[in-house]
């Protein structure tokens, strides 16, 4: 997928490589404690969050807002985006992926039918790139497993969360190990390459020698990847309901980061690489994907309620929420949709909002960035741009001495991704996530 440059306007300073200085970790005095960001503020996975999302009074034709995009990297299309495409340049498909919940919640007929859209509609062939789905432990049926083997994919995602019965029960994920085994097994024997298991931290009741039995029990299966999330409790769900989301104080954080790095010390040492806070992929697996992927990079198309869609200029989707009741109502309102030809909620990225998006995204993988790049794509340092931010992250000791060139994260930067996010949002995007309200 090609990352196309975004130049600065012309009447922005553009600095030489003489004026430009970056910032040391060594270079301050270290801030105490009590200055240092939260570590769980938030899961950073994409910005601008959809909690800054707008209804776009104007409407804009998705064939105004993907003309002119690359459209070599983009996700998924359905048939009215291929329309709004257009046949002005050839299509690629770098990567396509199921997901977003659990969509084997969907039958194995409803599954082929789904693979049918992607392949007739859109003419990808999910054969010919990494296909990604998500399962769960209760929907990991073995009919539904072989039809997704069939249709070419090439990863499995589990969200097993955790191997110990009481703590799933805290978590409220009823579940059984012995359960979990079975779809884990039922997993291999499909023999799609590239096996995931997600875990959770920092649910109640969690200990080091718990979390342990949760790390041993995935690293046994020996799969190519592994996720670490820590545990967020969002208002309105199940969980937020049983549990004061406002108690999510420096003894929780404390707690959750002795368990996260107890667990990355744990996969290191078992032959894992870390890729990012929360991945680690296993140092003897094949290739992860497309060697011309980039998470920095727009042209994206997502099919679906919850699906988001990110052109250069415009990040859309369809509206947010967690409750249940407001769930059903925007799947209620999706499915009598019968015009999909334009954006109804995102959010403008100008050249701030760019260079924002590009830092963040990049700066959040254990690789780091690579300086040049970011030059060559916005006409300017990321020092210049960002040098309050990088001096702070120098002071709190999250800036690795990386090789010339890179920009990388130590591992306590790392530790802290979910804090150093948010440090980097801009004002109006902190406006409009502070003023949405929760439904």
């Amino acid at each position: 997928m090609s990352d196309t440059a975004h130049p600065l306007p012309s009447d922005l300073p553009r600095p030489s490589p003489g004026d430009v200085q970056r910032p040391s970790p060594g270079d301050a005095a270290r801030p105490s404690p009590g200055d240092v960001p939260r570590p769980y503020r938030s899961y950073v996975y994409a910005y601008p969050h959809k909690t800054a999302y707008r209804a776009l009074p104007e409407r804009p034709g998705l064939a105004q807002l993907w003309a002119g995009e690359p459209k070599d990297a983009l996700y998924r299309q359905a048939i009215a985006v291929r329309e709004a495409l257009g046949d002005t340049a050839p299509v690629r498909f770098a990567t396509a992926a199921f997901g977003g919940g659990t969509p084997t919640f969907l039958t194995a007929a409803e599954l082929e039918r789904l693979c049918d859209i992607a392949e007739k509609r859109t003419g990808v062939d999910l054969r010919a790139v990494p296909l990604s789905v998500e399962t769960s432990p209760a929907t990991a049926t073995a009919d539904r497993l072989a039809l997704l083997a069939d249709r070419g994919a090439t990863r499995l995602s589990i969200g097993v969360q955790t191997f110990v019965d009481a703590e799933a029960r805290a978590a409220v994920r009823p579940q059984h190990r012995a359960d979990v085994e079975a779809a884990l097994g039922r997993i291999r024997d499909t023999g799609v390459p590239v096996l995931n298991i997600d875990l959770i931290y920092g649910i109640d009741g969690q200990t080091e020698r718990s979390w342990r039995v949760s790390l041993d029990a995935a690293l046994a299966w020996r799969p190519e990847e592994l996720y670490l999330y820590p545990l967020y409790v969002r208002p309105l769900t199940g969980l937020g309901r049983i549990q004061d989301p406002a108690a999510a104080d420096r003894a929780w954080d404390e707690h959750r980061l002795r368990l996260y790095r107890y667990g990355r010390d744990h996969l290191l040492a078992h032959g894992y690489e870390q890729v990012s806070m929360r991945m680690f992929r296993r140092a003897d697996a094949g290739p992860a994907g497309p060697d011309d992927y980039a998470c920095q990079t727009d042209g994206m198309i997502g099919l679906g309620c919850g699906a988001r869609s990110y052109t250069s200029a415009l990040h859309y989707s369809f509206d947010y929420a967690v409750d249940m009741r407001e769930i059903r109502s925007i799947i209620d309102a999706y499915t009598e949709t019968e015009d999909f030809s334009r954006a109804e909620v995102g959010r403008a990225v100008d050249a701030d909002e760019a260079r924002r998006r590009h830092l963040l995204q990049s700066l959040l993988q254990a690789e780091g960035m690579e300086i040049a790049g970011y030059e060559e794509r916005f006409g300017s340092s990321p020092f210049a741009d960002f040098g309050p931010e990088l001096a702070r992250f120098g002071e709190y000791g999250w800036l690795a001495d990386a090789p010339a060139g890179l920009l990388r994260l130590s591992p306590e930067g790392l530790a802290h991704s979910d804090g150093l996010g948010p440090e980097l949002f801009s004002p109006a995007v902190r406006a409009a996530m502070a003023a949405y309200e929760t439904k």
